[in-house]
């Protein structure tokens, strides 16, 4: 799958996105450093059966934003408002992952009319932030040392595998290719780089705490898919949303997975994503 990327309009700036398949809608937002292309293996297992939408974050992939512009986690969640009036969508099937897990559920608990369904999987969730394991790239972001370090990133795929090395089971199984593809974007200008730096250091638990009794009040079908060995994202956070989102129905462990399974082990977050969208809902 390739990225194809488009373009639309919003209050928000120019959004940009891929989409495959067809279907009842399906939006798929991921994490910081990242964009679209990190959902590509599991768009390919499902999109026959959903019109397969990836987004671009602000200030990631194809989405830009401007020096002053708001990227904290709750405005991210209004431009996933803007962007499914823009492409005019009906109700979706929301996927999640890392930071985009936690701007997904501000989207969900804000406007639940919007989810037909939501799946989350490794992810900022109320208050578990700080990350110990992140510490030393907000540090970084509160340096203002992504300028020298990212173009190294960009230069040398072994450093920025180094530097992602945490996050995946196999580091050097991610082609440079994609590497390239997720920092180019963040790191290929001044601005880019500044951009991400705000993002980074805009972190911060009081926007999912907010939404906590928005939270206890989704009815939306909603399934968890956690990683046991992530280091960022104890697998007792997947319990806390079971618990506290009404319409969880069940947490799924993969055992060894880290937290960018989605990318590494798409077949099992595939297979889960079918059977959840085939079951019959029920009425709330």
């Amino acid at each position: 799958m390739d990225r194809n990327t488009k373009h639309v309009s919003t209050p928000c700036g120019g959004i940009a996105y891929t989409e495959h398949g067809t279907g009842p809608a399906a939006l798929f937002v991921h994490g910081v450093f990242l964009n679209g292309h990190y959902w590509r293996h599991v768009i390919d297992r499902v999109a026959d059966m959903r019109r397969c939408i990836a987004v671009d974050l602000l200030a990631h992939g194809g989405t830009g934003a401007s020096a002053v512009q708001d990227l904290s986690f709750s405005a991210q969640a209004d431009m996933l408002d803007a962007f499914c009036t823009a492409l005019a969508l009906e109700p979706v099937d929301l996927v999640a992952n890392d930071s985009g897990g936690g701007i997904a559920q501000i989207f969900a608990a804000r406007h639940p009319e919007r989810i037909r369904s939501l799946t989350l999987t490794n992810c900022d969730t109320h208050d578990n932030w700080p990350l110990p394991a992140f510490q030393p790239a907000v540090r970084a972001a509160e340096r203002g040392l992504y300028a020298d370090l990212g173009p190294k990133m960009l230069a040398d795929v072994a450093l920025a595998r180094s530097k992602f090395a945490l996050a995946y089971e196999h580091p050097e199984g991610i082609s440079a290719d994609t590497f390239r593809t997720y920092l180019q974007p963040v790191f290929g200008t001044p601005a880019a780089i500044r951009n991400l730096e705000r993002f980074i250091t805009s972190l911060d638990p009081r926007h999912m705490v907010a939404v906590e009794p928005l939270l206890r009040r989704l009815q939306a079908p909603t399934l968890v898919v956690w990683g046991t060995a992530d280091v960022y994202f104890a697998v007792k956070w997947a319990y806390w949303l079971r618990d506290t989102i009404p319409g969880c129905r069940k947490v799924i462990e993969l055992p060894g997975a880290r937290l960018f399974f989605p990318e590494e082990r798409p077949e099992e977050l595939a297979q889960e994503l079918r059977e959840h969208w085939r079951v019959k809902r029920e009425t709330h």
